[in-house]
């Protein structure tokens, strides 16, 4: 007995074979765009991963230019600092806000915070500030600030802290991107140098 078997396409082996190349090309597309857009980099508390979005260098520079670069990084100030879960949770849905409007072109030439991001500041400056809120001696200078001083945003008062007070796109002093600081390459030009070891 001799069987012959004649063998046929499965049928709906076409739409597998078409499954197949979307779901790679999905991958693929997601792994190209995690690296374009240095994913990795915005799960350090380096302050130049802000800068991975153009729009951000003018916020950037200054706070370079700010007393507060010595003492806290954006994180810092923009993040909640009570438990790491909340810090990346709320940096990653902060962060997929802001790759949303910079992505689709969106951004106000003035970049305020959301009311989420108003709270996480507000309490970022009094947990570093806490002496200073809490414990002043006097209070004859400013009306009513002994009452006031934690029902009200830090900024109200101190609009110049650390950002300046000209917060717009195109109006910041210094808005060049910034060179990373952690490369080995020297920023001094060449006839300078030159000058300098002369002396």
């Amino acid at each position: 007995m001799k069987f012959n078997y004649k063998i046929l396409p499965e049928k709906g082996s076409s739409w597998r074979t078409f499954a197949v190349f979307a779901i790679a090309a999905i991958i693929g597309m997601g792994f190209f765009i995690i690296r374009e857009a240095e994913v990795v980099s915005y799960l350090s508390d380096n302050p130049q991963a802000c800068v991975n979005c153009h729009v951000m260098t003018p916020v950037y520079n200054s706070w370079m230019h700010s007393s507060h670069r010595e003492w806290v990084s954006c994180n810092g100030c923009h993040v909640p600092q009570d438990n790491v879960f909340n810090s990346y949770y709320f940096k990653a849905k902060d962060g997929l806000y802001h790759s949303a409007v910079f992505t689709a072109r969106l951004e106000p030439d003035v970049i305020t915070m959301r009311e989420a991001s108003e709270e996480v500041v507000q309490n970022n400056c009094i947990r570093c500030h806490v002496q200073q809120v809490t414990e002043v001696k006097y209070d004859g200078w400013i009306d009513n600030h002994k009452e006031n001083r934690t029902d009200r945003a830090c900024w109200s008062c101190h609009k110049e802290v650390p950002h300046g007070r000209i917060h717009g796109l195109s109006t910041v002093k210094y808005n060049i991107a910034p060179l990373p600081t952690d490369q080995d390459e020297t920023v001094i030009p060449e006839w300078l140098a030159k000058e300098i070891e002369a002396q």
